[in-house]
């Protein structure tokens, strides 16, 4: 069975490089938006008897999905024989509980409308902490592919006296993992977070590590808060300047500016998410988790 792909708007160049990688077609999905925000798409590629398959990286989502559901169910309505999802980032995985009474507990409301759209999901490291596979709240096949191995060839190439720098306990596995693929130490940080913008940042004895080069390696970068702390924690116990690197490069309002103003060497993503940091290509990686789901592969 063939396949065919589309971009949703912003997705052009992982759409391409996925395609050139399965071998398979790019299709022409039109997108517009009505004077009043509504969206009108129209598929100008055939997709009856092909499986369909939507790539659309899901930061700033709210805006993006209504499109993607409307894109999934008009492909069914001309005749796919399939409809899969590439989502590089996987939005709203953070709200796994109640926080306090009355939360709306998203992710598996979210899981929830995904499934109802889409046969099957690729992704790349979602942020799973309380939810350890998909699986527990996506009802459709969904595979997570980890950044670990580009990041750590990155790291290797690019960095010969790096230490890795692990944000909190949670990240310990993670870095380690990526460290040890890279051949190099590695650090975990004990980290309180008090609110979005409220993290404090405790840092174990670096002095023995001043002639190495820290690297800050995270699966989100979002506000940088921590990141920042850390790296004023760094430069205070006069470490080199430090790299930091971030699978998601989600970047809310002025996070990239506070983590540069805070001492970054170099600030290098994933292009899970279209960004001038982009550095590491996951492009592959997605391809693995496509062909592992794709039944024409």
């Amino acid at each position: 069975m063939s396949a065919i792909l589309f971009a949703l708007p912003g997705n052009d160049a992982m759409t391409a490089m996925l395609a050139a990688a399965l071998g398979a077609e790019v299709g022409t999905l039109e997108v517009r938006r009505f004077p009043d925000e509504e969206v009108h798409l129209r598929f100008a590629s055939e997709v009856a008897g092909k499986t369909a398959i939507l790539v659309s990286t899901l930061d700033r989502p709210d805006a993006k999905f209504l499109p993607l559901a409307f894109a999934a169910a008009t492909a069914r309505e001309l005749g796919a024989a399939g409809v899969g999802l590439v989502a590089p980032y996987l939005a709203y995985m953070r709200q796994d509980r109640h926080f306090e009474p009355g939360d709306a507990v998203t992710a598996p409301i979210f899981a929830r409308l995904v499934s109802h759209s889409f046969d099957w999901l690729v992704t790349v490291d979602p942020h799973l902490h309380r939810i350890h596979k998909l699986e527990q709240i996506y009802a459709i096949a969904a595979r997570a592919q980890h950044a670990a191995a580009p990041i750590s060839e990155w790291i290797a190439a690019n960095v010969p006296d790096a230490v890795l720098i692990g944000p909190d306990e949670e990240s310990a596995q993670w870095v380690g993992e990526v460290a040890r693929a890279a051949g190099k130490p590695f650090i975990v940080l004990a980290k309180t977070r008090h609110g979005d913008r409220d993290v404090a940042v405790s840092i174990p004895d670096v002095a023995r590590r001043r002639e190495a080069t820290p690297v800050l390696v995270d699966d989100i970068i979002s506000t940088g808060e921590t990141m920042a702390q850390t790296l004023e924690r760094l430069a205070a116990a006069r470490m080199k300047p430090a790299v930091c690197i971030g699978v998601h490069a989600v970047f809310a309002q002025g996070a990239l500016r506070d983590l540069r103003a805070a001492g970054a060497g170099r600030i290098v993503t994933t292009n899970t998410i279209a960004h001038e940091t982009n550095g590491i290509d996951v492009s592959g990686l997605l391809a693995q988790g496509v062909r592992s789901l794709w039944s024409g592969s």
